[in-house]
């Protein structure tokens, strides 16, 4: 689910091995961000990786984009947060970028490096 609705995002194929990814998953990602995932008849459809104040990864299966379930997840890491979050978008996604933006987040940055060597965008929500 995460690779492909990445792929989707971004139109390039994942840098890394789905055995890494599995592994970053299971054993890294957890140690630095609270990970939820979202489940639709026991399938998982979403997961959000976040801490008090940084949003890691969100990403929707294709197939349930649109129904609520980004925005689930969003408001929880909200909730939980010191009341600013920050994030990365990658440019070409300008349908995370409208997400986010609806969602209360404004623009404070451009061109963060990152291994897809794809321009990024960097956004910053605050707790009115």
């Amino acid at each position: 689910m995460w690779r492909e609705s990445k792929y989707k995002a971004i139109g390039q194929k994942e840098v890394h091995s789905f055995e890494s990814q599995v592994y970053f998953l299971n054993h890294i990602l957890h140690k630095e961000y609270q990970v939820d995932i979202a489940l639709w008849d026991e399938t998982v459809v979403g997961i959000i990786a976040y801490n008090k104040s940084e949003i890691s990864q969100l990403y929707i299966h294709n197939d349930y984009q649109g129904k609520g379930i980004g925005r689930s997840l969003l408001k929880k890491a909200k909730e939980q947060s010191s009341g600013r979050l920050t994030l990365y978008t990658f440019e070409i996604n300008v349908k995370a970028q409208r997400f986010y933006e609806m969602n209360g987040f404004k623009i404070i940055g451009r061109g963060h490096e990152n291994e897809e060597n794809l321009a990024d965008i960097q956004y910053k929500w605050v707790a009115k």
